[in-house]
């Protein structure tokens, strides 16, 4: 190249340099810091806590706001400490929690609580449908709370990832609290949960083929007993068997015969039978319950929904048994519960995410518009019942919350 050429090029490049230039516009973005308070439970047998100290440190490190109040994470094995050092605001008393935009607590708010709500503001917690009362939707409506229950949140797939972390959890416990009861020291009928060598299997019937079915039925196998598995739909226990990766024995419930028959000869029965809307189905008679052997086990998992057996009283974790018929019945609610650590480590791994996306979005109002899988959470919104299966339960008017968001944006 000339000498000429490449000095005509050095100019240009100078001229360029002076010129104005393009500059990149900012990007708007819609992000929130959000107010989140996490009260301490009131109900003595509810020992979780919806996030760790590990979970609070990443949501401050996101911008957003913490109140919790003080000994909320104390049955989880989590101080105020733990909490303040993450970067929470320890609060003293719960109103002073209560004053945050979105509540996040396990158990549904008392009356008491939620007059402490300032109107406008979120919930999110679970819904326990068979203790729901109509009182209880009312005083929601009256402050416009937006309330979303954590048995009904989906994911971006369709699953329901809380029900199926409690699921596992409660899964993998319901085997252990039956060995506890079969033991002599509790009374029990002094046998081992599972099989030794020249002695014959301990007998388990499983009702239901979801994730709890298939969490007790791993550990059952691996302690040796004997299992069988009972559900409505065949095609559920097709997908059951390839789940658990082991010929059980299966049969449909339709065929009560073989189900009382099974049940009779059972050692420990599980009842895990999925809610249909918002009900447990009752599959087990009390006639049923009065032909099984003394001092066998039954759990029912499903009490939180009405139960699996017509027998079945809710149970709490201080006073957890009843015996009718001479057998032993298993009813509490929060089986999770007694592992509350890992039980809450599962929660933050769920809300942590969902709390960010918030935040992301704009805020609560956001988040439900722009995720339909998210808006199946909500059962009230701003004065309104939003969910059909309680408004049914109750008699209830309620408005469809697509058809709520839409005007919304109206």
């Amino acid at each position: 190249m000339s000498s000429i050429s490449k000095t005509g090029l050095q100019d240009l490049a100078k001229q360029g340099a002076l010129s104005p230039q393009e500059a990149l516009l900012k990007v708007k973005t819609s992000s929130k810091e959000l107010l989140i308070g996490i009260p301490k439970e009131l109900d003595i047998n509810e020992n979780r806590v919806v996030l760790t100290p590990e979970a609070v440190s990443i949501l401050v490190n996101n911008g957003h706001q913490l109140y919790i109040e003080t000994g909320a994470g104390e049955f989880s094995k989590f101080s105020d400490k733990d909490y303040s050092d993450a970067g929470a605001h320890i609060a003293y008393s719960a109103k002073e929690v209560f004053e945050a935009d979105i509540i996040l607590k396990v158990d549904p708010p008392t009356h008491e609580e939620i007059q402490y709500f300032k109107p406008g503001k979120t919930l999110i917690s679970a819904l326990q449908m068979a203790k729901l009362s109509p009182e209880y939707i009312h005083a929601l409506n009256a402050k416009k709370i937006t309330a979303v229950g954590f048995e009904l949140i989906q994911d971006k797939v369709g699953g329901m990832p809380v029900v199926r972390a409690m699921s596992e959890i409660a899964g993998s416990t319901v085997m252990l609290i039956a060995a506890e009861y079969l033991n002599s020291v509790n009374n029990g009928k002094g046998i081992i949960l599972g099989g030794i060598t020249g002695v014959p299997p301990t007998k388990v019937v499983i009702l239901g083929s979801g994730t709890v079915a298939e969490f007790a039925a791993r550990t059952a196998l691996g302690l040796g007993a004997e299992i069988k598995i009972f559900d409505k739909h065949i095609y559920k226990l097709r997908r059951f068997k390839y789940a658990i990766g082991h010929q059980a024995y299966t049969s449909t419930i339709d065929n009560t015969f073989i189900l009382s028959e099974a049940i009779s000869r059972a050692d420990v029965v599980i009842g895990a039978m999925r809610a249909e809307d918002g009900i447990s189905p009752c599959v087990v008679t009390e006639e049923m319950v009065a032909m099984m052997k003394p001092n066998s086990v039954i759990i029912d998992v499903s009490i939180d929904q009405g139960g699996c057996f017509e027998t079945s009283e809710m149970t709490t974790h201080s006073n957890p048994i009843f015996k009718k018929y001479d057998v032993i019945h298993y009813c509490v609610p929060n089986i999770s519960s007694r592992v509350a650590r890992t039980a809450t480590t599962a929660f933050s791994h769920i809300f942590t995410p969902f709390i960010l996306q918030i935040g992301k979005s704009g805020g609560i109002d956001e988040m439900i518009f722009a995720n339909k899988w998210f808006m199946k959470g909500v059962y009230a919104y701003k004065g309104s019942l939003t969910n059909e299966h309680i408004a049914k339960k109750f008699n209830m008017k309620y408005k469809d919350m697509s058809l709520l968001t839409a005007a919304a944006r109206l």
